[in-house]
């Protein structure tokens, strides 16, 4: 059964055609939640809606406390995350209004709780691929059949924020071969990856970064019309992805999103933190069954 889980940022705050719809706060052992949890249905298909930033976006890019959404997520049985994210572009054929089908992460970040794991019960999972491709596909095919603008495949580079990058990061970035840049997606993926979450990104593009020769002539008035057109570029694009994920769900997950931590556990069982074990039980409940 498919539960499908999105992440609005910027813009993006609710859903339109969700059927019977309710606001509900989710508890973590992780802490509390970026806001109450936006329950539904869209077109048959069970839908989660977390409004990242908190309604009225209360929540900095850093303050988001990202295990709780992500741990939440897993305890109500979400298995797929769309993630709906503002960003700049770090390429002049990537202008304002365009998608990008994320599948590579720079992280940047240094400020956040970025695992689940840590001291009394260490982890490592492979980040090489971060997104699952089943997604990838599906959003990208919804997005070209309606007419929207979009790249498959890119690199995503995190920064801390909230200021945004100086004219050298930038540039650096674009040396790099950075495709966007933002700053909520990590340590998003990296515990969606931990948690066995099936998770893709979309970024939306708002405006050039600072590198571009046209960036101090745009006016913010300029930039909000293009988060808005976005946003509710993005509110279609999940109303029809809705029925295409609801469909079908191959189990396992062929890119393996499921099965994240099948040998990823290092402490011995003997050896394991009882008190993080417990704060593990939606996350790594699967492994710790059967290790």
């Amino acid at each position: 059964m498919t539960v499908l889980g999105i992440m609005g940022g910027s813009g993006v705050y609710d859903i339109a055609g969700l059927k019977d719809a309710k606001w509900q706060r989710i508890a973590s052992p992780f802490g509390e939640t970026s806001d109450e949890f936006l329950f539904g249905v869209l077109d048959g298909l069970d839908v989660v809606f977390v409004p990242r930033h908190g309604r009225g976006h209360r929540h900095s890019p850093t303050s988001i406390n990202y295990r709780a959404n992500i741990d939440a997520l897993k305890r109500i049985g979400v298995t797929d995350i769309l993630s709906l994210s503002a960003c700049g572009s770090l390429r002049e054929d990537l202008p304002p209004g365009y998608f990008v089908v994320v599948d590579q992460f720079i992280d940047r970040t240094f400020a956040r709780d970025k695992s689940f794991f840590g001291e009394g019960f260490v982890a490592h999972v492979s980040m090489a691929h971060p997104t699952c491709n089943r997604l990838a596909h599906a959003v990208h095919d919804c997005a070209r059949q309606a007419g929207f603008p979009i790249k498959f495949g890119g690199t995503y580079l995190a920064m801390e924020g909230p200021q945004f990058s100086s004219l050298a990061e930038s540039r650096l970035y674009r040396s790099w071969g950075c495709d966007v840049i933002g700053m909520t997606n990590m340590p998003e993926a990296k515990l969606a990856r931990e948690a066995e979450i099936c998770y893709v990104t979309v970024a939306m593009v708002t405006d050039f970064d600072c590198w571009h020769p046209d960036h101090d002539h745009v006016q913010v008035a300029d930039i909000v019309r293009v988060l808005l057109d976005n946003a509710e570029k993005a509110k279609t694009l999940v109303t029809m992805v809705a029925p295409l994920l609801k469909e079908s769900r191959p189990t396992p997950c062929p890119h393996g999103c499921d099965r994240a931590l099948e040998h990823a556990l290092i402490t011995a069982p003997a050896a394991r933190s009882a008190e993080v074990a417990k704060k593990l039980d939606a996350v790594a409940g699967r492994v710790l069954k059967a290790s």
